[in-house]
């Protein structure tokens, strides 16, 4: 049985070993025939990975190559990546002095450039080197420095396959450790991260570690069948990609479970099969790890003279690995790198407050300056102020005096239409008055003929005759006085229109005033033009409440427009034909919202569409230069609405007719 398996294990590494050959020359082929430096340094690169695991040595020289090639056309970060091979190919020949001699030649020069991906690897290179130097816990330190660094890289960048490979790598490291570490489910956890992610980039070379870990957590946990079958996968997978370090590795575990298992013939066949391996490939940590395991068995076994032969061999291994310069040397770099990271914090410490008390004088500076420009601004916008002040000043003078001036004017203006009108009502004025003293003189001639006749009929005795002439002389008496008082308020009224209005307000009977008005308007029109007549027609309410007004302002605005009323309907009448009947309506009512209202109706010319919108503007008037002021209807809405809260709406047709509609409210 054992020689069938060691038949086909044959077979399988020639077959293995002739695929790797083919691979190899096809890399150096590709690097004679290199045009570039570019092209020259990955094919060193490539072929350094080549031989990475069958052949370091080789593997050292195309790494120490490609770094001189790197570092003649100064390329940095490629010089920190040969670096970093060539510490692995150290490693993996087990020289731990050069291998962290170069791994922290290669971190400074990442450092360098604040390049973290490249901290990333060889931290975890570092890690891996502590592993195999059985540094546990510094292994531990060291990658989760790495898996930090990878993922902070990965917030803002898309990881390459290679880094991909890292990651999956740092996961199986930490595994590694943690079960050394007797950390069983970290590893487990850790370690079917690793197989994952190597699964799903098909990183074939990793998934013979991988496996083999996970034997040895199945053989923690009692599962042995599982482990072998395990190890055997592990095996199979690194014959596969050529892995003889990995190889190895399996092949001693397979050994020392059978150890444990009292099968002391499978563990020996193992160990050895170890053995050959790494003395084949100058894996001197494998060597002297399956040297020290044969001579455990075979010590077991009682046979000294095999164990004595083991012994020995483990021993020039360790002396190979662990010598007294190499100790000293491995102290000696420990200690450079200490005092390195010392000299990096206290650089980085110093360089911080270089650059905080560089930040404060900078801070100060713009403070200062800051203040001097605000200041400057301050000074600035107070100068500004002044002026502005001063300026403000004499405008808010000439503004006052403009308005004094302005008042004068308006008020002059205002005289100026009270005087238009009187001027306009005075023949009516006249006519009206007329009236009155007519009635009084010729009730006063009556009466003084009654005096007469009731003298003699008293003398007569006649005192029943006398008594009723008596009777009509008082009737005629209180006549003489209606028609006084009539002409009393003519005059009164035209004295309190031609007056500044003084604000008084008082309780006012409408229907009186409208109608005044009304009949004062129409004679001060026929005075100046004997041919006008025009119909007068007035509804009257008998309940219209008294408002409280200034009564000299409202009957203005009602002369206005009756006024505007008349002037209307007989301009029409001068273009109409006898047809035409001129017609002014007057009209109190009480309306539905409360107050009272005033209508005023003609059927003249009415208001064009053109100049609805301009009519209660001052100075605009559609008279005749010297015929108008432009004021009344200006004046009027004014009263109205800012002196008593009122309305003024109007409605019109050009060439039917416009109506006035004025509200009061009742208070």
């Amino acid at each position: 049985m054992k020689k069938t398996a060691a038949l086909t294990l044959l077979l399988f590494t020639l077959f293995t070993a002739n695929a790797q050959k083919k691979r190899i020359d096809t890399l150096r082929l590709a690097l004679s025939q290199a045009k570039t430096d570019t092209m020259r340094f990955e094919a060193l690169r490539n072929l350094d990975n080549a031989y990475y695991n069958s052949n370091p040595d080789s593997a050292i020289l195309f790494g120490q190559q490609s770094f001189l090639l790197a570092k003649k056309n100064n390329w940095t970060i490629s010089q920190a990546r040969a670096r970093n091979n060539i510490a692995s190919d150290y490693l993996s020949m087990g020289d731990y002095v050069k291998c962290t001699q170069n791994f922290l030649q290669a971190l400074k020069m990442y450092e360098a450039l604040h390049d973290l991906a490249g901290m990333s690897s060889v931290n975890a290179n570092i890690g891996f080197s502590c592993y195999e130097q059985h540094d546990f816990k510094g292994s531990l330190a060291y990658t989760m420095t790495a898996k930090k660094q990878l993922e902070t890289y990965a917030l803002t960048h898309i990881l390459t396959n290679r880094q991909e490979h890292l990651y999956a790598n740092i996961f199986d490291n930490l595994g590694g450790s943690y079960f050394i570490l007797h950390n069983i489910d970290s590893a487990e956890n850790n370690l079917k991260i690793s197989y994952e992610l190597a699964k799903k980039y098909k990183f074939d070379g990793m998934m013979g570690d991988i496996q083999d870990y996970l034997g040895k957590v199945a053989e923690a946990r009692g599962k042995n069948a599982v482990a072998v079958q395990l190890f055997r996968q592990a095996l199979a997978t690194d014959r596969l990609v050529g892995d003889a370090e990995h190889m190895c590795e399996g092949y001693r575990d397979m050994a020392d479970l059978y150890h444990r298992g009292k099968q002391q013939d499978s563990a020996e066949y193992y160990a050895k099969k170890a053995l050959e391996t790494a003395q084949s490939g100058h894996f001197e940590q494998d060597a002297l790890d399956a040297g020290k395991a044969l001579y455990t068995y075979y010590d077991e076994d009682h046979n000294l003279p095999e164990a004595y032969k083991y012994l020995k061999l483990a021993t020039a291994a360790k002396d190979s690995l662990y010598n007294q310069d190499k100790v000293k040397q491995l102290l000696s770099i420990d200690f450079d790198e200490k005092e390195r990271q010392q000299e990096l914090q206290v650089a980085q410490k110093e360089a911080r407050a270089e650059a905080e008390n560089r930040l404060r004088t900078y801070i100060l500076s713009g403070g200062l300056g800051v203040l001097l420009l605000l200041a400057l601004i301050f000074w600035r916008n107070s100068r500004q102020r002044q002026k502005a002040n001063k300026l403000l000043h004499r405008q808010k003078e000439d503004i006052e005096n403009a308005m004094a001036q302005l008042k004068l004017t308006q008020n002059q203006l205002i005289q100026s239409e009270k005087m238009a009108s009187l001027g306009e009502l005075t023949a009516g004025i006249a006519h009206e008055i007329q009236n009155p003293l007519n009635f009084v003189n010729n009730f006063s001639e009556v009466n003084r003929e009654l005096i007469d006749e009731m003298q003699q009929e008293i003398e007569k005795g006649h005192y029943k005759d006398a008594k009723a002439i008596s009777d009509d002389i008082k009737e005629n008496e209180e006549k003489i006085n209606h028609h006084g008082k009539r002409a009393d308020f003519i005059v009164k009224g035209m004295l309190q229109h031609s007056r500044a209005s003084t604000g008084e307000r008082q309780l006012t009977n409408i229907n009186i005033l409208a109608e005044e008005f009304f009949k004062l308007s129409y004679q001060g029109l026929r005075a100046k033009d004997k041919a006008f007549n025009c119909e007068m027609v007035t509804h009257l309410d008998p309940n219209l409440p008294k408002p409280n007004v200034v009564q000299q302002d409202i009957g203005r605005v009602l002369l206005n427009l009756f006024n505007n009323a008349f002037y209307a309907v007989n301009q029409k009448a001068k273009t109409e034909g006898p047809d035409y009947k001129p017609t002014v309506e007057l009209t109190t009512f009480t309306p539905p919202s409360g107050g009272l209202g005033v209508k005023v109706k003609d059927n003249g010319v009415g208001i064009p569409d053109a100049i609805k919108e301009k009519i209660l503007q001052p100075f605009f008037t559609t008279k005749p230069t010297g015929e108008g002021t432009g004021l009344g209807l200006s004046l009027s809405y004014d009263i109205l609405v800012k002196g008593h809260n009122g309305t003024l709406d109007i409605e019109s047709t050009e060439g039917e007719g416009s109506e006035f509609i004025v509200k009061l409210p009742f208070n």
